[in-house]
């Protein structure tokens, strides 16, 4: 394969896996608060990363298929995830409604490394979306290279690490606007209704 044509099949997959992780989307709230915050932010953007490397990389091997056979692995991962954002939803209503301290670098206690890492984990592994748009769609869309499939992975990563990557140290760009009073407490309520959203869609399509 000539250079050109390799490279087409590599931007090819950047595309169309930035298409599916750029929508917002809990995880990606979620990156954008941590970020904000300065908080573990490469310990955010590694889980987050590193999750869709292996993802990306199962699908185009032909994982995605197991996935379709194996219906009860999706409705665990559905009403878990339902459960999950909903619990976490309810506590970013409860922050915007209380408010609180809005200065960028005091916005509630610190969070533990453990306890970030563990929520960037299940917002990622426990969302049935995971497994069928990215496994599925991208490893189909994949499969449709043929021998260049690896090619299309390769681009589908390097989307997605610059994605997170740019999404978790670039949210300090606006780290003035949320030195506005009442910032974080509108950032929260968005975060409620698109973590309660993607809930109330798993449950309605469970």
């Amino acid at each position: 394969m000539e250079t050109g044509d390799a490279m087409s099949v590599v931007v090819a997959g950047m595309v169309t896996g930035l298409s599916l992780i750029v929508a917002i989307g809990a995880q990606n709230v979620f990156v954008l608060r941590q970020g904000l915050r300065r908080e573990h932010v490469g310990a955010v953007v590694l889980v987050c990363a590193a999750s869709d490397t292996v993802l990306i990389a199962a699908g185009v091997a032909g994982v995605g298929s197991l996935v379709v056979q194996a219906p009860a692995l999706v409705a665990v991962a559905r009403w878990g995830g339902a459960a999950f954002l909903t619990a976490y939803g309810v506590l970013a209503a409860r922050r915007a409604w209380v408010g609180g301290r809005l200065e960028v670098d005091d916005r509630g206690a610190p969070a533990s490394r453990g306890a970030v890492v563990a929520t960037a984990a299940a917002l990622t592994w426990l969302n049935p979306h995971v497994y069928l748009d990215t496994v599925l769609l991208l490893g189909s869309v994949g499969s449709s290279y043929g021998g260049d499939r690896w090619l299309f992975a390769i681009g589908a990563v390097a989307g997605s690490w610059a994605w997170f990557l740019g999404l978790g140290y670039g949210a300090r760009t606006l780290r003035p606007v949320f030195s506005r009073p009442g910032a974080w407490r509108v950032l929260d309520a968005g975060i409620a209704v698109v973590m309660l959203a993607i809930a109330v869609s798993l449950v309605r399509h469970a």
